[in-house]
């Protein structure tokens, strides 16, 4: 059994979704969680609270981390809760569903500043909470098929995950001698108000079904959170820039 306790972790994005589910289950394993949110207070309300009915502490953080400043004041709020943080999941994303070509420069801008731009504020940001002498520390950052495949209508959102998994393998490379370690976790399609609006979307969830190569199990947010906790704990201390796939198989095959 994988035991986090004592340790702290920040979920970008948890207010909801594959976010919340990490939150929730790195509490599970014993670690004390700050929850970030941008607009859905309430909802991380919700999750702060299942977290602390389990015993553990937890603190809420409103901030945008596409903002330098929002990003800076957060890491000053959670070195004033907790002093440091050891593991770090990356996972507050934002694009929308459209044509490629149809992408306006406020979107592009917009969507590379929360998708990627986010982790290079984090990682400088917390730098010196994540650094340690003994021990390693965990960074985990959420990508999608996307980032290898042409997926309709999800154009803008893969090139960001592209390039995502690409900083996560430069940050493995300078943070890893000082006991960080950086990994990205690729999540195949799950039900989640993120692809709420995705178009064809019960055309895309039948067509996973029908692709899934785990029998009557499909994938969830909570196989997603499993691998994170994984990815986060000394089982994973020499997984280092690598992009780990949780998907239930659905890349294997074509068609």
């Amino acid at each position: 059994m994988i035991d986090l306790e004592g340790q702290v972790a920040l979920v970008t994005g948890s207010s909801r979704g594959i976010g919340a589910a990490c939150a929730l289950r790195l509490a599970q394993a014993g670690a004390d969680v700050v929850v970030n949110y941008v607009s859905s207070r309430s909802a991380a309300e919700e999750v702060a609270g299942r977290i602390v009915a389990m015993g553990r502490r937890a603190i809420l953080v409103k901030a945008d981390v596409s903002e330098r400043d929002d990003v800076d004041q957060m890491a000053e709020q959670v070195a004033a809760a907790f002093g440091r943080i050891d593991i770090l999941v990356s996972n507050a994303a934002t694009g929308g569903f459209r044509p490629v070509v149809e992408t306006t420069s406020r979107q592009f801008h917009a969507a590379m500043a929360t998708n990627v731009e986010a982790l290079i504020h984090l990682l400088r940001a917390f730098q010196g909470q994540l650094e340690r002498r003994s021990g390693r520390a965990k960074v985990i950052a959420l990508s999608s098929h996307g980032s290898r495949f042409a997926l309709p209508m999800y154009g803008l959102v893969g090139m960001t995950k592209a390039a995502l998994e690409g900083l996560v393998r430069q940050a493995a490379l300078e943070l890893g001698p000082r006991n960080v370690n950086v990994n990205a976790l690729l999540s195949g399609l799950v039900d989640t108000d993120a692809v709420a609006m995705i178009p064809n979307r019960e055309i895309l969830f039948e067509r996973r079904r029908s692709r899934e190569l785990t029998g009557d199990r499909s994938l969830s947010v909570e196989d997603v959170a499993d691998v994170a906790l994984f990815l986060a704990s000394p089982l994973a201390d020499l997984v280092q820039g690598q992009t780990l796939v949780v998907d239930a198989g659905t890349a294997v095959t074509l068609g």
